[in-house]
């Protein structure tokens, strides 16, 4: 028999028969398979049913009365449910089969690959041996669901999805549904993964309502954990250490992983706070009670 139904869509059929272990349905010239666990609610012979198509384990058609989140025509959010290095990553779709993105089309570097749990905008696709497969949205997909910024929103806080990561930088949708760019000087040390959430603020609103986003913490918000980080440091060297606020920016950024001025400022807290003294290019707990926290 001819088989006109193919995998990816919706299609209207009718309940020919029951075997013992679910349905066997037909559009008038092909049949297809429908198992018990694919059943929602009660059917009988003769009746019509709405099945999405997909190809089983075995690469068999079949059919379920689940309706998944995406199809070869609709993109929209999927979760990730394992991830295979030799394979790719496999997404849950809503249905009971979950499918794969092919490892070619992520990132050579696993490190930036999505893990368990990650929200991937994704649409569906047929392979030529007639299987489906997940594909991720391009950039152009993404520009088709994004929005403009308006320059109101400068300095504003956001939160979003890393949809694509470069050495350069990584492309993310906020919630708002903006599109930014994190410039690598903007990632705090770390490249995000694909489909991380990620928390920012906008550093710019171009033209075209586009924005770069910074992960970085403001002066204010990270000066707390910067005479932390020096705090710790000199407990660790009994309450003293070789620098103060006239070092070298290169020391500095060597040891502490900081600009200078950063330095100063979380020094000058320290200092204000009446925690630390300096004295011949040297900083000191100010008393030994300060050294126990």
């Amino acid at each position: 028999m001819r088989m006109t139904l193919q995998v990816g869509e919706s299609s209207r059929l009718t309940v020919l028969r029951k075997t013992d272990i679910g349905y066997m349905l037909t559009d008038g010239e092909s049949e297809i398979f429908m198992h018990n666990n694919e059943v929602t609610g009660e059917i009988q012979e003769g009746q019509a049913v709405e099945v999405f198509i997909y190809s089983d384990h075995q690469g068999r058609l079949a059919a379920t009365m689940e309706v998944p989140n995406i199809s070869v025509e609709n993109f929209d959010w999927v979760t990730v449910s394992e991830v295979n290095p030799d394979l790719g990553v496999f997404v849950d779709i809503g249905i009971s089969k979950d499918m794969l993105i092919h490892k070619g089309d992520l990132s050579p570097f696993e490190n930036v690959w999505p893990q368990v749990g990650d929200q991937l905008y994704c649409i569906l696709k047929r392979t030529q041996q007639g299987r489906l497969i997940a594909k991720l949205a391009t950039e152009q997909d993404m520009r088709q669901i994004a929005v403009p910024a308006s320059e109101s929103m400068f300095n504003k806080n956001i939160n979003g999805v890393v949809y694509r990561t470069l050495r350069v930088g990584s492309y993310i949708l906020t919630d708002e549904r903006f599109l930014g760019f994190i410039h690598e000087s903007q990632r705090g040390g770390v490249e995000p993964r694909i489909g991380a959430r990620v928390s920012g603020r906008i550093i710019m609103v171009k033209e075209n309502g586009e924005i770069n986003v910074s992960l970085l913490p403001r002066k204010h918000e990270g000066q707390t954990d910067d005479a932390q980080k020096i705090w710790e440091y000199m407990e660790s060297r009994g309450g003293a250490m070789p620098y103060w606020d006239k070092s070298n920016p290169e020391d500095i950024l060597e040891r502490f992983n900081m600009s200078k001025g950063a330095f100063k400022r979380a020094i000058g807290k320290l200092l204000k706070e009446g925690k630390v003294y300096q004295e011949n290019g040297w900083t000191y707990f100010k008393n030994e009670d300060d050294s126990v926290k």
